[in-house]
């Protein structure tokens, strides 16, 4: 398939860019068992792409107000912070495709959820950060993802309209945050698959950013 001709794409970081979901799956997993709260899967398909206070609601939903929150947190951070001390993978595709917006002088901005210390050190260990003309993390929104503030933020400071911008994502809040925000949409899955709800929003599925380069500048 083919995509409609746009003027900046803007990227979701964790699961889209970066190889990161199924590193941070094991780690909460592990950690939920060290606090002696064992994850599922469903739980934590549901944290997917969620924001730092949509990740507490939902596990004190799960596991009621006993739920440490605060040093789950922590041991995440600290853990994460150890196993991407030798750089964050990048998902297939990422770098040829940003590297080819650049030369093509398209603007990119990255939109996520997640705070702006790990957005600047996993970027930065993926030797990604100084690829993208803006950041926006959870510190420059008031509503985070399924909302659409981090991605009319984003386009807003690239000076595009919304509607001429490519938003890619592999949540389903990330999704409904950049659909909502008038943009064309496109979804990659990582771990989380389109639901029967992202379709009816007739939002595109790709299985890959080489995918997503092919269609934007009409590779067979």
């Amino acid at each position: 398939m083919h995509l409609t001709p746009f003027q900046a794409v803007i990227f979701d970081m964790d699961g889209t860019l970066l190889d990161t979901e199924s590193v941070f799956r094991t780690i909460v997993f592990e950690v939920c068992d060290e606090l002696g709260f064992p994850m599922t899967d469903d739980v934590h398909l549901s944290m997917v792409g969620s924001s730092h206070e949509r990740t507490n609601q939902l596990l004190i939903e799960a596991y009621g107000v006993a739920f440490p929150y605060t040093l789950f947190d922590q041991r995440c951070r600290v853990i994460m912070g150890e196993r991407s001390h030798g750089g964050v993978p990048v998902k297939p595709g990422a770098r040829e495709l940003v590297g080819e917006l650049r030369e093509r002088g398209i603007p990119t901005a990255v939109a996520t959820s997640s705070r702006n210390p790990h957005a600047q050190r996993h970027l930065g260990a993926a030797g990604l950060i100084d690829l993208f003309d803006t950041i926006v993390t959870r510190e420059d929104v008031t509503y985070p993802k399924p909302h659409p503030e981090p991605y009319l933020i984003a386009a807003k400071r690239l000076g595009i309209e919304p509607v001429h911008c490519l938003a890619l994502e592999d949540s389903h809040a990330g999704v409904h945050a950049a659909h909502a925000a008038g943009m064309q949409t496109v979804m990659v899955p990582d771990l989380v698959h389109p639901s029967d709800e992202i379709r009816a929003l007739g939002i595109a599925v790709m299985e890959s950013l080489n995918h997503v380069r092919a269609a934007a500048f009409r590779r067979a």
